[in-house]
């Protein structure tokens, strides 16, 4: 009697040492295919199983009786005995909030019979599996992740190579341009062109929706708004031009239209000329006027197959200012209440900076006072042009 009680204990703690080490084993890597691959092989060579495999997955282990796994893949029964003359148990495996992650289903000849403690055994290492599979899952979002904020990083440092790094140099002017994104890469799109005779095209767009797919449509506007540019079209034809390209992309390129303001300076004639196309008005004040208000005189680009769009000219007379911006400037929010137009056409129209840059730094310092600290919802960009209040009026 002593001597079964003693045999009993020590195969306990054998099994236990077994246990201990399988659980190591198993917990030894985060790589799935090995949890999985580690977790069969332990089964089936300390239990002497037949074979085990989890329901999920395609990994399996051991030699399979004709119709056996075809059969255990498609019943659900949590145990019973198959006409091949096997016997399986099925034991789900549960993450940490208790849904299922796949099932363990272990299968040995009817003739034997598993004893408690290999019962015990089973389920134990069918529970460690189940930490360990999980831990898989979330190493491999990790990765996944890592690999998208990656992409993300390089895709913003793109997008923000594009941005005008130096201001061109135009006699009698100064221009200043800042793009603020809500997420790593956004939909606002700013560019200025200098042509050959002088003249300089800039346009300050906003792609609906923000993030990763309206950064892609901005990428593309700007290729096509470039090449008209160069080819010295209008700029009604260009707005015009670059509606229809972009409705023809299909029905996800018109859910992402475009508000752009497309300007042309001409420093030689001291001329502004502007298309607005679905955007929010610019603000042009010159001293000893009232200011200018810069309305639409079109649709967002891709919105409607047609539209008619319409160019309007201002002369600029020396101390002449202007601010094009996109809705990000207005739709900047303390709590409920938001910033507005009609702030920020005050804010401009009393700004005493003495360059575009310090009109920008002043505009970035009212927003955030006005903001308190909250967080931003929307991409911010915006574009200011002085002309010298000292500047020789054109002949």
């Amino acid at each position: 009697m002593e001597f079964s009680e003693a045999l009993l204990a020590q195969q306990q703690v054998v099994r236990m040492q077994a246990l201990l080490e399988a659980s190591r084993q198993i917990h030894s890597t985060i790589e799935l295919d090995e949890v999985l691959t580690i977790a069969l092989k332990i089964l089936v060579r300390e239990l002497e199983l037949t074979g085990a495999f989890f329901a999920e997955y395609a990994h399996t282990y051991g030699d399979f009786p004709d119709g056996l796994e075809a059969f255990l893949r498609a019943d659900s029964s949590n145990a019973g005995v198959h006409d091949c003359g096997e016997t399986w148990l099925r034991i789900p495996l549960l993450d940490k909030s208790g849904a299922r992650l796949t099932d363990l289903v272990a299968f040995y000849p009817a003739t034997r019979t598993l004893e408690l403690e290999e019962t015990d055994f089973l389920e134990s290492l069918a529970m460690q599996a189940a930490v360990a599979i999980e831990n898989a899952h979330f190493h491999e979002r990790t990765v996944q992740w890592q690999r998208v904020e990656s992409d993300l990083a390089a895709a913003r440092l793109v997008q923000m190579s594009i941005v005008p790094q130096t201001m061109p140099q135009i006699p009698g002017y100064s221009l200043a341009v800042r793009m603020k994104t809500c997420y790593e890469v956004g939909g606002d799109y700013l560019d200025i062109v200098t042509q050959p005779l002088g003249d300089i095209v800039m346009v300050v767009g906003d792609v609906a929706g923000k993030g990763l797919a309206s950064a892609l449509v901005g990428m593309s506007f700007r290729s096509a708004f470039r090449a008209m540019v160069n080819a010295h079209l209008p700029l009604v034809d260009i707005a015009t031009r670059m509606n229809r390209l972009h409705y023809a992309e299909g029905d996800e390129a018109r859910h992402r239209y475009v508000t752009a303001f497309l300007i042309r300076l001409s420093p030689e004639a001291d001329l502004l000329e502007v298309v607005n196309c679905g955007h929010n008005p610019a603000f042009l004040v010159t001293p000893g006027a009232e200011l200018i208000r810069i309305k639409a005189s079109g649709t967002p680009v891709g919105l409607l197959p047609f539209s008619n769009y319409k160019s309007a000219q201002y002369p600029l007379a020396p101390g002449a200012r202007l601010l094009v911006y996109t809705d990000g400037m207005t739709e900047v929010f303390r709590g409920q209440e938001e910033f507005g137009e009609a702030r920020l056409q005050e804010f401009f129209e009393g700004c005493q900076a003495e360059t575009p840059e310090a009109t920008l730094d002043a505009l970035n310092a009212t927003l955030e006072t006005f903001s308190s600290g909250y967080n931003q919802t929307d991409d911010m960009s915006a574009l200011v042009l002085f002309r010298d209040p000292q500047s020789t009026p054109a002949p």
